[in-house]
């Protein structure tokens, strides 16, 4: 199996740079059945375009950092949700935590976490930034903390983010930003 990290034009990343995961070899699928379309869009060159977001290191390690389609692009800057709620996870009095982006007409996203707390434990949306402040860049902390009892999932446990975005815009009447 062969693996690469690509930049959004298809070009090789330096060593440490987060990319999109490619791989290629005999274990990699063909295509997908019945959709020629999907599959012109994910294997290009033989190379099959994860969707992932990565990071290779010297060593030749690989780190999964996140997915693409989850990428938040704040004012230009590309932020990767999976590396603040790992951050915001160290946390004592937090149990689970999921971030993503909400549409906002000054910088394209603004970062939100819903954040279910350990039991009995309590913390306002200001102590989740006072733990962030200085910790990490200005720009990832989120400008919406929800507090939740749980989190919306499939019926096989998966995180719908899509729910939570959804729920947010229409709560705090969010619109994107008009664009020419």
């Amino acid at each position: 199996l062969e693996v690469k990290i690509v930049d959004p034009e298809g070009n090789i990343v330096p060593v440490g740079a987060t990319g999109e995961l490619c791989t290629k070899g005999y274990s990699v699928m063909l295509g997908y059945w019945d959709d020629e379309a999907k599959t012109r869009e994910t294997i290009v060159d033989g190379w099959m375009h994860t969707g992932d977001l990565a990071t290779l290191d010297a060593d030749g390690y690989c780190n999964i950092v996140g997915r693409l389609k989850d990428m938040v692009i704040r004012g230009g800057e590309n932020i990767y949700p999976r590396e603040i709620e790992e951050f915001l996870f160290r946390h004592p009095k937090i149990q689970s935590v999921q971030v993503f982006g909400v549409p906002d007409p000054k910088y394209g996203e603004e970062l939100c976490a819903w954040i279910v707390l350990r039991a009995d434990e309590q913390m306002s949306e200001d102590d989740v930034r006072a733990f962030c402040h200085g910790q990490i860049a200005h720009y990832k902390i989120p400008k919406y903390v929800c507090f939740v009892d749980e989190l919306p999932m499939t019926v096989t446990g998966k995180v719908q983010k899509f729910v939570m975005r959804q729920q947010m815009i229409e709560a705090h009447g969010l619109k994107a930003a008009d664009t020419a």
